[in-house]
């Protein structure tokens, strides 16, 4: 059924094969490399590090965050990663997920504050924030190959796309529902508007906050395992090559060092939030 020919795919091919790409292949090749760099750094330093210092770390942490339950769990999860030898994929997984998060709230939470104070701003960044979350995620991974490449980067940059919307909408939301009468109170007592945003609103919006943190932090793991697909290192493309050979141990052993990272990351930013 076909009432009106609308070349919607023409027209993106197009301007993306005539113009994009001819006119900013540039721009992005230095995207690329200034990626790659910092990609490789954090993966260096992970990689540097001796996988028993990393573990006992997270142990006192769990520790003295959550408590005794989550840092036994962390010791078992440490144990289990480097007994089935997926360590270092673990770190390459880690590294993306810390790089996409960093890049998501240090834009996010700024264009949260944002959309929070302006109506304008709320009223523009709904609709694309309801966009970037319904789209299905595996579509992300066409502009970022197209753009990048394969490997780390186009991951970083698919997993960023991904996983921003909840840093955005978590931050304004904490921002709206500091209660009026405690706004008030702070105005009727001389406070400009960056006194209330930094001393009042802020930090009664932190638990937010660091919820949509939590939520980004899940997503961008979720993400960076698919993101295999394109050829981002991990433990995602030990799943994806257990699929591809149809080796159900090594997709069971992936994917449980995948949920043991999940669980970890998740409980220990839950932790922090609740401390904060």
């Amino acid at each position: 059924m076909n009432y009106f020919n609308f070349p919607l795919e023409q027209w993106t091919n197009s301007f993306v094969n005539d113009w994009l790409l001819p006119e900013l292949s540039g721009f992005f090749n230095q995207i690329s490399m200034i990626l790659r760099s910092f990609v490789e750094g954090v993966t260096n330093l992970l990689v540097a590090i001796p996988p028993e210092a990393i573990t006992i770390v997270i142990f006192l942490l769990a520790w003295k965050l959550s408590g005794k339950g989550l840092a036994l769990f962390t010791l078992i999860g440490g144990l289990y990663l480097g007994s089935v030898g997926l360590w270092p994929e673990s770190l390459q997984t880690l590294a993306i997920v810390i790089v996409s998060t960093i890049i998501s709230v240090i834009l996010g939470v700024p264009l949260g504050i944002l959309s929070a104070t302006n109506k304008v701003v709320d009223q523009i960044t709904r609709p694309i924030l309801d966009f970037m979350q319904t789209l299905p995620i595996f579509v992300y991974l066409i502009p970022a190959i197209l753009l990048f490449g394969l490997g780390g980067v186009p991951a970083v940059i698919a997993t960023f796309v991904f996983a921003t919307p909840p840093a955005v909408r978590f931050t304004s939301l904490g921002i709206k529902q500091v209660p009026e009468e405690v706004v008030e109170a702070s105005r009727a007592f001389g406070s400009t508007r960056k006194q209330l945003l930094l001393k009042v609103q802020l930090p009664l919006a932190v638990p937010t906050i660091m919820a949509g943190i939590n939520q980004t932090i899940m997503l961008a793991l979720s993400m960076a395992v698919v993101a295999s697909m394109i050829g981002a290192p991990g433990l995602g493309a030990q799943v994806l090559k257990g699929i591809s050979t149809v080796n159900v141990g090594l997709g069971l052993t992936a994917g449980l060092a995948i949920v043991v990272l999940a669980i970890i990351l998740d409980r220990l930013t839950q932790s922090i939030g609740n401390k904060l």
